[in-house]
């Protein structure tokens, strides 16, 4: 007699309606199904609404203890406030938590899991929450994790390129709107002349439109913002090297979607190009894209959109053989948001369906 089907686990999308929870809800129509019920869940603004999601129309409910009842899976895309309130929540209520905020990255009992690089980490839970890295760690951490395995890595020192959604739906208005304001004027010849067109900054602190802003986040100890600390703090904890040397200088540009990275990486043995390009073409949620005779590297313009983190301009250093250089592109609302939030909860599915 065969075995019955176990019941697929049941599913909340918390943040349904939001930038990264719209995209949630197209890779959830697009991977493969492992659930059952779907519940999207939302403020009160937003109950009422109906969304697709795998072919079915939804009706979004508001965000109550009582919206968990018989949830197996909670996944949350929203502010660190709500998450840092409603998470423990869910998780009192049965729900194994993935969390997208920043709320619990750093709490010693709350794993930072990224299933290419530590998938087994997702089973430490004991407060019944799992986190997500911030999207410029994501952005760069699935390469980083699989050179580490094959060569030991020792310091990593990081330039980041950000792009406006990373500042939410805000960054994303404003930047259009900016370039809107210049587009057709005579700009960027004289000191301060694109601030005479603009003069909604948004959540940036500068003009961003035909500019860059060496500034992401708020400010912490020594100068360093809020987004280098995470780079830092983040990369340890997921590789599990609590004593790895970081540095992180993280800039905002004028790109609508997709985080950008410079890395000078080191190890702990020699390292030629040819091997990192060898490590990088296996390695899961990595595509290589390493041609520069041929112009061939990955750009914001090109990525965007696509789930893996892309590679290239991959050099050994001129001045140290363990050390290499790179470029890296990463959808900072798919991989850096939605699509590793999906991932950590399908191995969370795959452990309740067993």
């Amino acid at each position: 007699m065969s075995k019955a089907k176990k019941k697929l686990p049941s599913l909340a999308v918390v943040g349904a309606t939001g930038a990264v929870g719209t995209v949630m809800l197209d890779i959830l129509s697009t991977r493969k199904n492992v659930y059952g019920e779907i519940r999207l869940i939302a403020s009160k603004r937003s109950a009422g609404r109906q969304l697709k999601c795998r072919n079915e129309l939804l009706t979004v409910v508001e965000l109550t203890p009582e919206a968990f009842d018989g949830i197996d899976i909670a996944m949350f895309d929203v502010p660190d406030e709500i998450s840092e309130k409603w998470a423990p929540i869910a998780a009192k209520r049965g729900a194994v938590v993935v969390d997208n905020s920043g709320a619990f990255r750093m709490d010693p009992k709350v794993p930072l899991v990224v299933p290419e690089v530590n998938p087994k980490d997702a089973k430490k839970r004991p407060k019944g929450i799992i986190s997500n890295p911030n999207c410029t760690t994501l952005s760069m951490i699935v390469a980083m994790g699989a050179l580490n395995k094959t060569h030991g890595l020792k310091e990593l020192v990081v330039a980041s390129y950000q792009a406006a959604s990373g500042a939410g739906q805000s960054g994303i208005d404003t930047l259009q709107e900016q370039v809107r304001d210049v587009a057709g004027k005579f700009v960027g010849n004289t000191s301060g002349d694109s601030r005479k067109y603009i003069k909604d900054f948004g959540p940036f602190p500068a003009p961003l439109a035909l500019n860059v802003i060496p500034w992401a986040g708020s400010l912490k100890e020594e100068g360093y913002s809020s987004e280098e600390m995470k780079v830092r703090n983040e990369s340890r904890k997921i590789l599990g090297m609590p004593r790895l040397k970081v540095s992180a200088t993280c800039v905002r540009v004028p790109v609508v979607t997709t985080h950008s990275l410079a890395v000078h990486a080191t190890f702990k043995k020699t390292i030629t190009r040819k091997a990192a390009q060898k490590v990088l073409a296996k390695a899961a949620g990595v595509k290589l894209l390493d041609n520069p005779e041929k112009k061939e590297f990955p750009t914001p313009a090109d990525v965007v959109g696509t789930d893996p983190t892309w590679v290239g301009r991959v050099r050994q250093s001129l001045d140290d053989s363990k050390s290499l250089d790179l470029f890296l592109c990463g959808d900072n609302l798919r991989k850096g948001a939605a699509l590793n939030t999906a991932q950590i909860a399908e191995l969370v599915a795959k452990e309740l369906t067993k």
